[in-house]
């Protein structure tokens, strides 16, 4: 019965957290005390430990990733759903990178919400649409490409994601700028790239190199 799962909300809103915490009410769950920033929902998460807890990203002192990375650590039972407007890939593979139990954007109708918590209550994931198809559509395929890399070449990309130029890539590996620029070269090649576009698609998968 709804009444034995607890759940914590917790957003900077004030608005979308009573409409939120009021709808989950008339459904009979055992509503705890609403967080309005990040550091008062891991208090109520490690004192109260809820069932689910359903968080923002964006929340003042701590995010909602920093929030869960912390439960995480101190091994609490409690499963976590990501309520955001971002729709980001870096935000999609940082939380299914730390197995969130759900992922939902607040343009969402409210049976969603419903329906995600159905879902995570059985253990089971659950997400918004859009989060699969930026998953299957942007993420996957861009770490298969990155998958194709040499360790050396990984290591470049990984350098020049940090803004070093070739030259200072080659002092850094100890090699001469014509084997960076081999290595650019054949990295461009593998990710079927423009010959003057590496650069950009480093900045637009920055996240994804940090966990390939």
């Amino acid at each position: 019965m709804n009444h034995n799962t607890s759940i914590l909300v917790a957003d900077d809103h004030p608005v979308l957290l009573k409409g939120l915490r009021d709808e989950l009410l008339n459904l009979e769950f055992n509503v705890l005390e609403g967080a309005t920033n990040g550091a008062q929902a891991l208090e109520l998460i490690v004192s109260k430990k809820p069932t689910i807890a359903i968080l923002d990203i964006n929340m003042p002192f701590l995010t909602g990733f920093e929030v869960i990375k912390k439960c995480q650590l101190e091994s609490l039972k409690t499963k976590f759903i990501i309520l955001t407007s971002y729709k980001e890939k870096g935000f999609v593979l940082k939380a299914k990178k730390m197995k969130i139990s759900g992922y939902l954007l607040k343009d969402e109708p409210f049976s969603e919400i419903k329906k995600c918590i159905k879902e995570v209550s059985n253990g089971r994931f659950y997400a918004s649409k859009v989060f699969d198809d930026v998953f299957n559509n942007e993420i996957s395929p861009q770490i298969q490409k990155i998958k194709f890399l040499s360790p050396s070449e990984r290591t470049i990309v990984r350098l020049i994601a940090g803004e070093n130029s070739t030259k200072e890539i080659a002092e850094i590996l100890s090699i001469s700028t014509r084997t960076v620029d081999k290595h650019r070269s054949n990295i461009i090649s593998k990710l079927d790239l423009p010959s003057d576009s590496l650069s950009v698609w480093v900045k637009d998968n920055k996240d994804l190199l940090e966990n390939v």
